[in-house]
């Protein structure tokens, strides 16, 4: 690879994670965002009913995880950093809980669903926990969830390169087992800390 374009996919990687986190400050605003006992909570109405396809191929709803709790990250599978950064922290969460890790689900939206299939996912989900699940659909149902979570993505389109990279926000979300938005973590937050939220909802 040559100097000029090793520097270009240098600059590509910098503009998108400036650009997703200016997106993280006008889709869900500071000031939205308080800090509580049980972690992060945003006064911003989150969530809401999805119809999606898991990495195994099967139909999926909002339903099929009622009554437990669950985590969920927007990312896509050739993401070259934050996600595989994000993912592997929500695993090490989930190993943290130990015993408690039963009533815990967790969840890969793709925003990248012409790359992302089933299969894709299906490769790329246990790479960082067996019970991570992957979930992809079309154009239309990845824009109506997204939005319902209030998630930047757009294609970073560049010339230079054959591939294309994704910007987009990256907060982890945690959802109560009524399928309630309860906690926001930023990207960065350590496993612990998500695990000792996780606890702390858990026993109320």
């Amino acid at each position: 690879m040559k100097n000029s374009t090793r520097i270009g996919v240098v600059i590509a990687i910098i503009l998108i994670a400036v650009f997703a986190a200016l997106a993280e400050w006008l889709v869900i605003r500071n000031d939205t965002i308080t800090k509580a006992p049980n972690g992060l909570i945003t006064s911003v109405e989150i969530g809401g009913p999805f119809t999606l396809v898991d990495h195994k191929g099967r139909t999926v709803t909002e339903q099929d995880y009622l009554g437990s709790f669950v985590l969920v990250f927007f990312g896509y599978t050739f993401c070259p950093d934050v996600c595989p950064t994000a993912l592997g922290d929500i695993a090490q969460a989930i190993d943290e809980l130990n015993s408690d890790s039963v009533g815990v689900i967790p969840l890969m939206i793709t925003i990248d669903p012409d790359r992302d299939t089933p299969a894709v996912l299906g490769e790329y989900v246990p790479l960082f926990h067996d019970r991570l699940i992957g979930l992809t659909g079309t154009r239309k149902q990845i824009k109506e969830i997204a939005d319902l979570y209030r998630v930047f993505f757009s294609r970073a389109e560049n010339t230079q390169f054959t591939y294309y990279l994704m910007d987009h926000t990256s907060f982890v979300y945690l959802l109560n087992p009524e399928g309630k938005v309860v906690s926001l973590f930023r990207y960065g937050t350590s496993p612990e800390e998500i695990a000792s939220n996780i606890r702390r909802h858990m026993r109320g």
